[in-house]
């Protein structure tokens, strides 16, 4: 039984109507959706050949390889009725089976976290799941309130669903933190890594979102969102969202206090993560 997730957007922001929009998409009543009755699978997409960070699921944080931290760190929430690392090196697989959790191999050519889910989902053992979550494997302080409010754009009617937390504007030119506007129905209506939107009058009144590495998907937007072709916004931003909400599908946005934790995509990223859990633990101490 899945525990732990909101009925509705714990943000009032992720879209609720029940009317099919101009591009076919059903939209269901939030009524129609019982959270222990949809079953959830939480896939965490994780590779070896990371750029800026090589070997970046293996490396370690607190004692213990990225890789576990989060996927220890998704499967303490709840959300999930069954969770899976999805990766393409056997090395990664055997670390998180060593640690108990469930491995799945995958290609070792996809282009996106959300290609290597889709692959998940196409195989007989998970055909039973309608509601998928993907987590990004280098987000080990991911908010509680992101990954349940993903999944409650989900249960409110959006085929797609994020999160976003505050951001505060001394930080908005940094390219590595995502910005989103979303509109008056709580859905995302672009994603950039320019300061969006742009406070032309130098006011200091413009209010941003920075984007989390979390989204929850239908199995039928996930499935559609792999058949789609790239856009060339997607490209120029190296932002794979953009490819869904380009071509007209609706993405829910549920907005959270608190700024958004930092993902782990460098050395510095990675230093500052052992500080604070570092820093956490002598505070939990005796």
């Amino acid at each position: 039984m899945v525990t732990g997730r909101p009925k509705t957007c714990s943000s009032g922001t992720c879209g609720n109507g029940n009317k099919a929009n101009s591009l076919g998409w059903a939209r269901l009543n939030g009524t129609d959706f019982v959270s222990s009755s949809v079953p959830v699978l939480g896939v965490i997409p994780a590779r070896l050949g990371s750029s800026r960070l090589p070997r970046k699921p293996l490396l370690p944080l607190g004692g213990e390889p990225l890789i576990i931290v989060v996927t220890r760190r998704i499967a303490e929430l709840g959300a999930c009725d069954r969770l899976v690392v999805a990766t393409d090196a056997k090395e990664i697989a055997h670390v998180v089976e060593d640690a108990g959790f469930e491995a799945v191999m995958t290609s070792p050519d996809h282009a996106s976290g959300t290609e290597r889910v889709a692959e998940v989902i196409a195989k007989p053992a998970f055909s039973g799941f309608n509601f998928i979550l993907n987590v990004q494997g280098d987000e080990p302080f991911l908010a509680a309130a992101a990954v349940r409010g993903a999944l409650a754009c989900l249960e409110g009617g959006d085929p797609l669903g994020t999160a976003a937390g505050s951001l505060d504007a001394a930080l908005v030119n940094d390219p590595s933190r995502v910005k989103v506007v979303v509109d008056t129905r709580g859905r995302a209506v672009y994603f950039s890594r320019a300061p969006i939107p742009f406070d032309r009058d130098g006011t200091g009144e413009v209010v941003y979102h920075q984007h989390v590495g979390v989204y929850a998907y239908t199995r039928e937007a996930l499935e559609a969102w792999v058949r789609l072709p790239p856009v060339p916004e997607e490209q120029w931003e190296r932002l794979e969202q953009l490819r869904p909400l380009l071509h007209g599908i609706p993405m829910g946005v549920t907005l959270f206090d608190g700024p958004a934790a930092p993902g782990i995509d460098t050395p510095a990223d990675l230093k500052w993560a052992e500080a604070e859990i570092t820093r956490h633990l002598r505070e939990v101490s005796p």
